[in-house]
């Protein structure tokens, strides 16, 4: 279990700050959420040394990347052992199509958000990852129209304590 650790409001309010605009310079945060430049280096630095801030990253455009279409996929197996389901979920870990991936209660067994360049790239995705030889006994497939909230972390309120 994590051990969790004492944020104070200063704390916070830069958090909240990064992870809206993790490039906003040490000088802005410092005026602010009113602490010296020297002070918000120190609290960032060990914030991410606490793994408090996880990773530093850049968002590209989705179509940049060959990844204009996304499809969100519910997956069922023929069994949903452990050891299969383990098996799966480092099988689909290796595929870049793959943007995120969950084992979910239900009927399904994994959600997949899969990110691809065409519906033919899909078609040849789907037959190399979610073949009966990988154990899958069906799929659905729910294809994105528009995005209307995505990645956004920042949405989401600290937790108290």
């Amino acid at each position: 279990m994590r051990k969790m650790i004492d944020l104070d409001r200063f704390d916070r309010h830069l958090l909240d700050l990064v992870r809206r605009d993790n490039l906003q310079p040490a000088r802005i945060l410092a005026d602010t959420v009113g602490l010296s430049i020297s002070a918000v280096l120190r609290r960032l630095r060990r914030l991410r040394e606490e793994k408090v801030i996880v990773a530093d990253i850049a968002l590209v455009d989705p179509a940049l990347t060959g990844s204009a279409l996304t499809m969100h996929v519910l997956v069922q197996m023929q069994q949903a052992g452990p050891q299969t389901m383990d098996n799966f979920a480092r099988e689909i870990a290796r595929h870049p199509e793959i943007t995120a991936a969950w084992d979910v209660t239900g009927d399904d067994d994994f959600l997949l958000k899969v990110q691809v360049g065409s519906m033919e790239e899909y078609d040849v995705f789907t037959r190399r990852a979610l073949g009966e030889d990988k154990g899958v006994h069906s799929f659905k497939t729910l294809i994105t129209i528009r995005h209307i909230v995505e990645n956004e972390a920042a949405r989401r309120p600290l937790r108290d304590g």
